[in-house]
């Protein structure tokens, strides 16, 4: 009786991340939405330190690969039409502008910044620095060719 109990709150949570992330397993990263345990405990009726212990070391398959249920879980990033954007959608977004530069004039992480403030993010210049850093792509002058 247990363990199908901890398999129905497994298959529940899943549910409940695929039905919140359905625009990621459509789209990808890039359409990746902001998501914390609560949100999952809230719908479930679940306590939130469960979601937690369901969520970790347990893993999903996708189209873009296993994941981990965590994966799904992160911090965000305010747009400036008061919404969020999970931070793994920046990152996505970042390495796409990076992909899609000039190698004789490379985007500066200031640059970045303000075309992520024109798609309506706000995200400061460090923040970018951060998130470039996190996805192993080196800094600007590194990244020029000549």
């Amino acid at each position: 009786k247990n363990i199908q109990q901890r398999f129905d709150t497994i298959l529940r949570v899943a549910q409940a991340i695929v039905e919140r992330q359905k625009n990621f397993f459509a789209h990808g990263e890039i359409a990746m939405r902001p998501l914390v345990l609560r949100e999952i405990a809230d719908t479930l009726g679940l306590h939130e330190s469960t979601v937690s212990r369901v969520t970790t070391g347990k893993y999903m398959l996708t189209p873009f690969g296993t994941l981990e249920f965590k994966y799904f879980f992160g911090s965000h990033v305010s747009t400036d039409t008061g919404g969020a954007a999970s931070s793994t959608a920046i990152r996505a977004l970042i390495k796409q502008l990076i992909g899609a530069e000039d190698p004789k004039s490379p985007l500066s992480d200031s640059r970045i910044a303000e075309l992520l403030a024109e798609q309506g993010f706000v995200v400061a210049r460090r923040t970018v620095a951060k998130y470039r850093e996190a996805l192993r792509i080196p800094a600007v002058n590194l990244r020029k060719s000549l």
